[in-house]
């Protein structure tokens, strides 16, 4: 019996975005711009999916990963907040350097 498990189209967009931040933020730092927060974007980028990975082994049979990590957040476990908490910060992420570069392209 296979454990369940989300559709392939959520696993690739998933690892795009894991793999694109993981890219830029490291050319960020190779650019010297946003350094320091760019340096914590790559801390969370590598520490999410590991502590996803790590808490979805002991999910029962029958549940997939997203419905054991609603169920981990209900019961108040602290990885799933983590988590929830490392996206956010990547996504406010995302947003700041595209509006620092869109400002930079900008020319009057």
């Amino acid at each position: 019996m296979y454990w369940e498990t989300l559709p392939n189209w959520v696993w690739i967009i998933y690892y795009t975005f894991i793999l694109a931040t993981l890219g830029v933020a490291i050319l960020s730092i190779v650019k010297k711009k946003l350094v320091i927060v760019s340096i914590i974007t790559i801390i969370f980028d590598m520490t999410i999916p590991i502590i996803s990975i790590i808490n979805s082994i002991g999910r029962e049979k029958g549940v997939d990963e997203f419905e054991h990590f609603i169920t981990q957040l209900q019961q108040g476990f602290i990885w799933p907040i983590y988590v929830i908490v490392g996206f956010f910060y990547l996504f406010v992420w995302w947003a700041v350097y595209l509006i620092k570069n869109k400002k930079k392209n900008v020319s009057y």
